[in-house]
C-alpha cells in the first residue's frame, strides 16, 4: 500500500484529496492547523469506506516545527501500517489575502511566504529522509500563476515560486526515482479566502470554458490519479486544473 502525506488535508482540495486518496488503496496521513474536529471528520469518513488514515497536527508557517513533526510521521507509520517509510507528498496547506499591491502589509506578505514557499521547502527536506524512493511529490499552485488577478500578487508570486521549486525537485531527487509535479487549480468552491459569493461565481463562471466553477473533488480527483502508477511517467510538470479558465 502506498502512503501519502496531505498537508492541510481537512477541509477544502486537502480534504478531497484524501478521501480520493484513499479510494484508490492508498494510506493517508494528513495535517490540520487548528481545528482537530474536522480532521477527525475526514480520518472518519476514509475509515468508514475502509481506508485507513491518521490525523497529525502541523502548521506550516513553522519551519521550526518540522523536525519534531517528523518524528510523529515516523511513529504514525510505525503504529499504522508497521513502515518507516511512505510514498507520495502533497502539498497543499494555505489560505488567501485578498488586498491590491498598494496596501499589504509586511506582515501579511510574510505570513503568506511562510506557508505558500518557506514551508513546503523546508517540509519537503525534513520529510526526505522518510520518503521511499521512486516517491511523488506534489505541490499545490494556482492558476493566479497564469492569469494576473488583482488583490492577490503576494499569494500568486509565492505559488509561481513553488511552481519553479517544483522543476528543481525534480531535478534533484531524481538520482532517487522521486518525481515532483505541481498542479494549478483555477477557481474553486472552498472557503479559501472566505469562498465565492454568487456574482463572483457567476463572474468566474463565465470565464472558464465549461461555464461553472471546480469543486474539490475535481481537484482532489486529479491528485488521486496524478499520484497513481498510471502516471509514472509525468514529472517535473505543472498541470493547470481549471476547466479552461480565462483560454
Amino acid at each position: 500500500m502506498s502512503i501519502v502525506i496531505i498537508t492541510g488535508g481537512s477541509r477544502g482540495l486537502g480534504a478531497s484529496a484524501a478521501i480520493q486518496c484513499a479510494k484508490h488503496g492508498m494510506g493517508v496521513v494528513l495535517t490540520y492547523n487548528s481545528n482537530p474536529e474536522a480532521a477527525a471528520r475526514i480520518v472518519g469518513a476514509i475509515e468508514a469506506d475502509g481506508g485507513k488514515a491518521n490525523a497529525l497536527q502541523l502548521d506550516v508557517g513553522d519551519s521550526a516545527s518540522f523536525p519534531g513533526f517528523g518524528d510523529e510521521v515516523r511513529n504514525a507509520l510505525q503504529a499504522s501500517w508497521g513502515r518507516d517509510t511512505f510514498d507520495a507528498l502533497v502539498n497543499n496547506a494555505g489560505y488567501g489575502v485578498y488586498n491590491p499591491i498598494a496596501t499589504v502589509t509586511e506582515e501579511e506578505f510574510d505570513g503568506l511566504f511562510r506557508v505558500h514557499l518557506k514551508g513546503p521547502f523546508f517540509l519537503t527536506r525534513a520529510l526526505l529522509p522518510l520518503m521511499a524512493d521512486g516517491g511523488h511529490i506534489v505541490n499545490v499552485g494556482s492558476a493566479t500563476t497564469r492569469v494576473a488577478t488583482a488583490g492577490v500578487a503576494p499569494y500568486a508570486s509565492f505559488k509561481g515560486g513553488l511552481q519553479v521549486l517544483t522543476r528543481y525537485m525534480a531535478k534533484e531527487f531524481g538520482d532517487r526515482r522521486i518525481r515532483a509535479n505541481s498542479i494549478a487549480p483555477g477557481a474553486i468552491r472552498t472557503d479559501l479566502g472566505g469562498g465565492l459569493n454568487d456574482e463572483f461565481e457567476a463572474m468566474l463562471a463565465g470565464q472558464t470554458a465549461l461555464g461553472r466553477v471546480g469543486e474539490p473533488d475535481d481537484v482532489g480527483c486529479m491528485i488521486a490519479s496524478l499520484l497513481s502508477d498510471d502516471n509514472r511517467w509525468i514529472n517535473a510538470q505543472n498541470i493547470e486544473v481549471s476547466g479552461g479558465y480565462i483560454i
